[in-house]
């Protein structure tokens, strides 16, 4: 890789997030036809065997939610109304199509209401199962295959097992290339910060897998080798919750005097921390991670496979157990945990993940916000004080 190319991954990064529709409407121009999805449970392997671009569905901060009022109350998921605001403004209209999964009802409802109002040319909505027994798992298998008979029917191809097979390893190629960008985040001061960290995030999920493959080489092999990267800062945080996708909370945490250096967010490490197996038939490795391996609060996880009824601190090592590895392997001496106000799956799981935290001996502290600028100040307020406990 040339010195000119090391050197235009962050730039490349931020062009794409501030302009992140601009590739994809390029490459429509060139012929290829775009996806929209929403979340991390639409299985993007299947779309992109079949040549199909999958662009992610993110809501917008810095707009305001006018038009999506006629469709949804304002009590609830304020990213939810944002997204499909942004569809009814026409921001999503180079889009081909649009695939949603039953990620939580207001997800679901307001995917249902995307297809009525926007018509677009694809539709597709998978019923997500939301535990994770084995009956769950066959359910969703079954589920994918209607979902593979509807992507046939659009694009006229069929999707070979085969050709699975090899876009499962091209994903699981990107996964891998993530979990060494955090890598990167390890060391004191880390050489990438979480506000650049999630820069790339948006980029990845508004680029093809194989060039998103090609741009973190790019940013890996630069951040590597830069000489004027991050600061060493007092805190180093984990940040845990509902979707952030701008800049400007973690950008807000990091001017206070902290590194963030690990995340659990599904712009984040949620999406890439586990690979497809790759199963005799694909949609079996499919169908089991994309349900059983995301670590979603939109799954129940209790009682796993056939499990004994457990103890509360049982219970909560076998769910949340992982973000004390995250803390211990990256040095994270505190926890923000946030979400969106009405975010109900993050938010009745918040009680149990503070109980973990604390019998696990990690400070932490709960922010809520509606998804909006103005939600900042006081937050700010909130952040400095429980960065001065962590001292």
């Amino acid at each position: 890789m040339s010195e000119e190319e090391r050197n235009k991954g962050l730039t490349r990064v931020r062009e794409i997030y501030q302009d992140r529709s601009r590739r994809a409407e390029e490459l429509r121009a060139e012929g290829k036809k775009v996806m929209g999805y929403l979340c991390i449970y639409p299985v993007l392997e299947m779309m992109t065997a079949l040549d199909l671009v999958p662009y992610r569905i993110l809501g917008d901060m810095r707009e305001p939610i006018t038009k999506a009022d006629a469709c949804l109350p304002t009590v609830v998921c304020p990213f939810i109304r944002s997204c499909l605001d942004l569809g009814l403004k026409g921001r999503y209209d180079f889009l081909d199509g649009a695939v949603f999964s039953h990620v939580c009802d207001v997800a679901e409802k307001s995917s249902h209401i995307w297809n009525i109002y926007l018509n677009p040319p694809y539709f597709h909505f998978i019923d997500t199962p939301h535990t994770v027994h084995k009956a769950a798992v066959r359910q969703h298998k079954e589920l994918l295959k209607d979902f593979k008979k509807t992507l046939e029917l659009f694009t006229g191809k069929e999707l070979s097992p085969k050709r699975l097979k090899e876009v499962i390893e091209v994903y699981n190629q990107q996964r891998a290339l993530v979990r060494d960008l955090y890598e990167l985040r390890k060391p004191d001061p880390p050489l990438i910060s979480g506000t650049e960290t999630l820069q790339v995030m948006v980029a990845l999920m508004s680029l093809p897998v194989e060039e998103g493959n090609r741009l973190l080489r790019q940013v890996i092999d630069e951040v590597k080798e830069r000489k004027d990267g991050p600061q060493k800062k007092p805190a180093r945080l984990l940040i845990w919750g509902s979707i952030i996708d701008d800049i400007a909370l973690i950008e807000m945490i990091e001017e206070l005097e902290a590194n963030v250096v690990m995340d659990d967010t599904c712009v984040g490490s949620r999406a890439y921390w586990s690979d497809v197996e790759l199963t005799n038939d694909p949609l079996d490795g499919l169908a089991y991670r994309y349900l059983v391996e995301l670590k979603c609060p939109r799954t129940f996880k209790e009682a796993t496979f056939g499990e004994t009824k457990k103890d509360h601190m049982t219970d909560l090592e076998s769910r949340f157990g992982y973000l004390r590895d995250y803390a211990k392997e990256w040095n994270a001496r505190g926890v923000i945990l946030q979400s969106v106000r009405y975010c109900d799956i993050h938010g009745y799981e918040v009680p149990g993940v503070r109980d973990y935290l604390d019998h696990v001996g990690l400070p932490n502290i709960y922010l809520e916000h509606d998804y909006s600028q103005a939600a900042l100040a006081p937050l700010r307020t909130r952040a400095q004080a429980f960065l001065e406990v962590l001292g």
